[in-house]
């Protein structure tokens, strides 16, 4: 929606007091162009703080649309703060996110790579990758997998979250995990139970196991571990130093492993 000089009059104040305090004085005075003569008279103490605040407000009655550049800039520069933040949680709790004993492990698991994924069995996303995750791990005899359940879309996906791990109690979390991507439709809690039968698990042993603190304990970590990496949404991946956020196709996520393969 494109707003008027009117639309902009009435909204303005508030918003530009809000983006003040985001930091939007700063983008103007940092931006070539755009009031030169305003940061020269502010450098040289001849204009107070309140009369740039007012030449902005005006400035931006005058040209709504800086609104938008300022707000993908902000942006922009919030997601940089991110990436850095979550890139020091991943120095100092690698042990964490690569080698947590209650994390299961697929590929080769003495491979001299890992990716991480923190993923949600109904997400849509996570469903597509599952094909191109097991065609990346058939392709990379050295790729090591790390699994961290990451339940994000209700209770459904918590029960699935619950129940493939404690079906790794049994040896059988790669068989419980293939099947609940192949599902057709939403995996409810009859689907589990179901799945997790077909499967050949202990289905009694499994419920049980579910009831488990260290499963809870599991998945309450990973959903903080993800807080902490800025992963918001399914699927998310991690590898080497890098963080790789949604889905990809093929090519992208073998690039992705070997750059963490290489360092580069």
């Amino acid at each position: 929606m494109i707003m008027g000089a009117k639309q902009v009059s009435r909204y303005c104040g508030g918003i530009v007091r809000m983006l003040l305090l985001a930091g939007l004085t700063g983008w103007f005075l940092l931006n070539p162009g755009i009031l030169g003569a305003e940061r020269s008279a502010l450098a040289a103490g001849e204009m107070s703080q309140d009369q740039l605040d007012q030449r902005i407000h005006d400035y931006i009655l005058a040209h709504p649309e800086v609104l938008v550049q300022a707000l993908q800039s902000l942006d922009q520069r919030q997601r940089e703060a991110d990436l850095a933040e979550a890139r020091k949680v991943l120095k100092a709790r690698a042990d964490d996110i690569f080698h947590d004993k209650q994390s299961p492990v697929g590929g080769n698991v003495q491979g001299n790579v890992t990716l991480v994924e923190f993923f949600d069995y109904n997400c849509p996303y996570c469903r597509v990758m599952a094909p191109i995750m097991e065609q990346a791990v058939a392709d990379d005899p050295q790729l090591r997998i790390v699994y961290k359940e990451f339940p994000i879309l209700g209770p459904d996906s918590v029960f699935a979250a619950k129940a493939a791990l404690a079906a790794d109690k049994q040896g059988k979390y790669a068989a419980i995990h293939k099947a609940l991507y192949a599902a057709k439709t939403r995996v409810t809690e009859a689907a589990v139970l179901k799945i997790a039968a077909e499967a050949g698990l202990d289905v009694e042993r499994m419920k049980a196991d579910m009831r488990q603190p260290d499963i809870q304990a599991s998945i309450d970590r990973n959903a903080e571990l993800a807080q902490a990496l800025r992963i918001t949404g399914t699927p998310g991946f991690v590898a080497g130093d890098q963080i790789y956020p949604g889905a990809t196709d093929l090519a992208t996520l073998k690039t992705f492993v070997n750059q963490a393969r290489t360092g580069k």
